[in-house]
């Protein structure tokens, strides 16, 4: 049974592809949640080297997190990765007992199974859209539009049919979900991903992160095969090679699966003494390299995901009034507007230029980097995402 009028409601947050409170997005929505009188569970992955405990509840959030293991290569990986997690999410789920809201986050687009469970039961179900996996399989495995493809369109139609609310990390996330999902516009809302900006503070530069070079560039972000580490590592080689300019070290930020490939082909294009891998690392860490930062890369190609998609370094790096380069993408442009040079989609050659062309310009720099600021602290500030998200569920539960 749901919550009786007047008693606290309780809601679910599911998610598999990142542990909490490490999510930052679902992390910001369990907070928000929790301030407006809500009891807040989630379900999710445990992390390897932090969010490791099986249980925890963290500024009044229960979690409940569950061992699995990460998929390496092609589909079968997968299937099998997110067959585990739909199978512990249904172990915790009956743990935790009914709810008002159930929330889904995707990827997969699996746990709407958990979700018509829970409906049974008297919950409403918020499907939270935070990848299209249709355009993600297309992007990240380059098999066309095989069975595979097919099915995980049909999953993601099923999913749009259990959802009573969905909510969309930007607009052409919404148009998706009212064109291809088939909602209502008045059950869809934006709820874009917005950094903390309180967590993003600059601090005294230390020279020595950039090795003993005028410019330090920065990479912060997934290493995954679709996030174009290989883009950024071939515009460094023609930044040095093409154009001549050996005056800067860059560091990459972060891990993925396609770790170890990027590592590979670093040494192969002989970058390995300019170019530092740190794997992920402490706030503090992070926000070293950051302030260190000259040039900040978003080198996201172009393909039916990313161009459609919110990158959360892009504002990650306006916190940190820092500017930036990335390829032409649709969203990106929403996002950083003129806190970035755009290069052509997917011509490293032209990435590099524009990298010169800030390395060149110091008063350009910080211009462009106040301009990015002023955009994660207003128009697209978390307060705004905050309104939506609580809409959404005032919608849901109406």
């Amino acid at each position: 049974m749901s919550a009786l009028p007047g008693d606290k409601k309780k809601a679910l947050i599911l998610v598999e592809n990142l542990s909490v409170p490490f999510d930052r997005r679902v992390w910001q929505e369990c907070q928000t949640l929790r301030d407006a009188g809500w009891e807040v569970h989630v379900i999710c992955p445990q992390g390897t080297k932090r969010d490791t405990e099986p249980e925890a509840v963290i500024d009044e959030v229960h979690i409940h997190r569950y061992p699995l293991k990460a998929a390496t290569g092609g589909p079968a990986g997968y299937l099998q990765e997110y067959g585990s997690a739909v199978w512990h999410t249904f172990r915790l789920a009956r743990k935790v007992g009914p709810v008002d809201v159930v929330h889904a986050c995707n990827p997969p687009d699996l746990l709407f199974l958990v979700a018509r469970m829970l409906k049974r039961q008297g919950a409403k179900f918020i499907f939270d859209q935070h990848d299209l996996v249709p355009e993600l399989y297309l992007s990240r495995f380059d098999r066309g539009q095989d069975l595979l493809y097919r099915g995980v369109c049909a999953l993601e139609r099923a999913t749009y049919r259990a959802a009573d609310v969905v909510i969309a990390t930007n607009e052409s996330y919404r148009q998706v979900a009212l064109i291809r999902g088939g909602k209502r516009p008045e059950d869809v809302f934006v709820v874009r991903s917005a950094p903390v900006v309180e967590r993003f503070h600059e601090v005294p530069v230390e020279p020595e992160l950039k090795r003993g070079k005028p410019h330090l560039l920065c990479y912060l972000g997934v290493m995954g095969p679709q996030d174009g580490v290989d883009y950024a590592l071939r515009a460094l080689a023609s930044l040095r090679d093409e154009i001549g300019r050996d005056d800067w070290h860059a560091v990459f930020v972060g891990a993925g699966d396609a770790f170890d490939d990027v590592v590979a082909l670093s040494k192969e294009l002989g970058l390995e003494n300019q170019v530092e891998f740190t794997g992920r690392v402490s706030d503090a860490d992070l926000l070293r390299y950051l302030s260190a930062a000259d040039v900040c890369l978003s080198p996201d190609p172009l393909n039916p995901l990313n161009d459609v998609s919110t990158m959360n370094k892009i504002m990650e790096y306006m916190a940190m009034s820092k500017p930036i380069v990335s390829f032409e993408l649709r969203e990106a442009r929403v996002s950083a507007a003129d806190a970035a040079l755009y290069a052509p989609a997917n011509d490293v050659t032209e990435f590099a230029k524009l990298v010169a062309v800030l390395l060149d310009d110091p008063d350009e720099r910080v211009r462009m980097g106040q301009l990015g600021k002023a955009r994660v602290s207003g128009p697209l500030a978390w307060a705004n995402s905050q309104k939506a998200l609580l809409a959404a569920y005032e919608r849901a539960v109406r």
